[in-house]
């Protein structure tokens, strides 16, 4: 007999997404901790120390020539904010490779997966005014350079193994911080940013959420707190956010860029 969880807080029965068949109510333990690797790249999430639920979410696939990472953060006040960022990760992740192997540029697939995600978060929504909710962030490493796309705070950072690093995305906020732009049907259809870069040394494209940079928002910081662009380094760099405080949902995702697959 398979044993099915109940619900912290009805009792029901809980669904496959981690959420309550009955009240809705989403379950501390899901996704607490997950882990991706593939093809030399990681990923590591965490609930961290403060918060409930792991509202983070990332995707980690290879296409080809392409190692493709989305990750995405739930945004905290938006209703189902974890299921919202699932849904983009896996959507934008899914639609990356599909084009990438039918052919399409980078900067293409990148705009193109994204506006996709969005769609399929907007699509959860009962109401605009009941919308879930997430950031966006993708990148892809391949043998022509490093591609990055976003939506949000949701950051990507190129490291090099030598030299200063840089960011690749510039935070969508406004006055305060406050998130000017985000994925869901109160966002309306969204508009991507692209960035590339075609790196001259190997090095590492990072992926996180705000749970990381926060604590540590420089490429430099990151590339110091970074022993290894792998799994290990990956939990080095989560691990970092826990023992400063945690208090959000912390995702660090590292995509290695080794010189064989430097642009010639």
């Amino acid at each position: 007999m398979i044993e099915t969880a109940a619900c912290v807080q009805c009792s029901g029965t809980v669904a496959p997404d981690g959420h309550c068949w009955d009240c809705g109510t989403a379950q501390p333990a899901f996704r607490a901790r997950f882990e991706a690797s593939v093809r030399g790249a990681a990923g590591v999430s965490d609930r961290g120390l403060r918060r409930g639920v792991n509202a983070d979410a990332m995707a980690l696939v290879a296409a080809g020539p392409w190692t493709v990472g989305v990750v995405c953060d739930g945004v905290s006040m938006s209703p189902r904010a974890d299921r919202a960022a699932q849904v983009a990760a896996g959507t934008g992740a899914a639609a990356l490779c599909d084009l990438l192997r039918a052919g399409a540029v980078p900067e293409t697939a990148l705009a193109d997966a994204a506006v996709r995600a969005g769609r399929a978060v907007a699509a959860l929504a009962p109401s605009v005014n009941a919308a879930p909710a997430c950031t966006y962030v993708a990148g892809i490493a391949g043998p022509d350079g490093v591609w990055a796309c976003w939506v949000g705070d949701s950051r990507a950072y190129w490291l090099p193994d030598e030299g200063p690093g840089t960011a690749l995305t510039e935070d969508d906020t406004g006055e305060h911080e406050a998130l000017a732009a985000w994925l869901g049907a109160d966002a309306g259809e969204p508009e991507p940013r692209v960035r590339s870069h075609r790196p001259r040394t190997p090095g590492t494209l990072l992926l996180c959420t705000d749970g990381l940079w926060r604590y540590l928002p420089g490429a430099g910081s990151l590339r110091a707190a970074l022993p290894s662009p792998d799994l290990d380094g990956a939990r080095s760099l989560v691990a970092y956010a826990l023992d400063a405080g945690g208090h959000d949902n912390v995702t660090a995702l590292v995509i290695p860029v080794r010189e064989d697959i430097l642009p010639g």
